[in-house]
């Protein structure tokens, strides 16, 4: 009878072994209410100072966006080339441009689309020389040696100065060199000019006794711009919505809050306050939609590029909106 006992009481320990096993294995497979409620990761693509690092620093888009249910991931690349390969390969899902990048990959095949806009940074942009170089209008130029940067804002930026000049791109010799190179050949006298745009314009100006020759107004807006490539950006609409929304938010945070925005620009890129004052106060900041204007402003870059030889596809900037 003891011996019965033993064995019914041994059967119960090991059916209710088995039962703790069962049930631990059901909670382990079913989704946890933090599984449920998951956030869809966003991975945005940045250079140090640009908007879309702004809204990283001021922290507000991040927040915003996980109330609508996203998580966002940032970043930071080095220049546009990166980023166009990080989104080219799905590593990033949207990149902060400047103007012509987006025309030099449409017009190479890649299949992008414009998200949002950024206002003209037309007052920082332009052609730089040094005070006493004898370098007093855009005529002067005939001759000298030009640093730009190639398939940058800075290119389009002085074939429209030449232009305006009524100079051709052979009156002068231009030197293709990124922004580091150039403000170092800038500064030994290697160069008699170059264009590029802020901070390096206000650097210059500041620490290198450059004066702005001519500034990039109607001539080159150098906007920035969010782009997507279309695959990513046809099925996460309401994604692409949300972040232009926020993130021109940030922008307007930035339009009245030039004190703290220059603080911590100022940190972000190493430079002293009055070169960053110099930029934030000549600049407005922006993200919205873009407009059909917008869309010229592109086409006009896009034109002027076919034209030059630049890019070897005429494109339509409006085949790469979202429809």
């Amino acid at each position: 009878m003891k011996s019965k006992r033993l064995k019914v009481s041994a059967l119960l320990v090991l059916l209710a072994a088995w039962l703790a096993i069962a049930g631990y294995g059901y909670t382990q497979t079913r989704p946890s209410s933090s599984e449920k409620n998951q956030l869809t990761r966003v991975v945005i693509g940045y250079q140090k100072a640009d908007p879309a690092d702004i809204s990283r620093q001021h922290g507000e888009l991040v927040k915003k966006m996980k109330k609508a249910g996203y998580q966002v991931v940032f970043k930071e690349f080095q220049d546009g080339a990166a980023l166009m390969t990080a989104l080219k390969s799905g590593n990033i899902n949207y990149a902060r441009l400047g103007d012509t990048p987006p025309v030099v990959n449409q017009a190479n095949g890649l299949d992008l689309v414009y998200i949002g806009a950024g206002a003209s940074k037309e007052y920082g942009t332009g052609v730089l020389v040094k005070k006493n170089s004898g370098i007093n209008t855009l005529a002067d130029l005939k001759g000298k040696r030009i640093a730009y940067a190639k398939g940058t804002a800075a290119q389009f930026a002085i074939i429209q100065t030449l232009a305006k000049a009524g100079l051709a791109l052979n009156d002068v010799k231009l030197v293709n060199m990124d922004q580091g190179a150039a403000s170092v050949a800038f500064a030994k006298g290697s160069v008699d000019a170059w264009v590029t745009w802020d901070p390096y314009t206000a650097t210059a100006q500041v620490q290198q006794n450059a004066k702005l020759l001519t500034n990039a107004k109607g001539l080159a807006k150098n906007r920035d711009f969010v782009v997507s490539t279309r695959s990513y950006a046809t099925k996460h609409k309401a994604i692409s919505k949300a972040l232009i929304k926020y993130m021109g938010q940030d922008m307007a945070w930035a339009r009245t809050h030039h004190t703290q925005l220059i603080n911590m620009l100022s940190k972000t890129l190493k430079l002293s306050k009055p070169i960053i004052k110099l930029d934030v106060e000549r600049r407005t900041y922006s993200m919205t939609p873009v407009t059909d204007a917008i869309v010229q402003e592109q086409q006009k870059i896009a034109d002027v590029f076919y034209e030059q030889g630049l890019i070897k596809k005429k494109i339509q900037v409006k085949d790469a909106l979202l429809k």
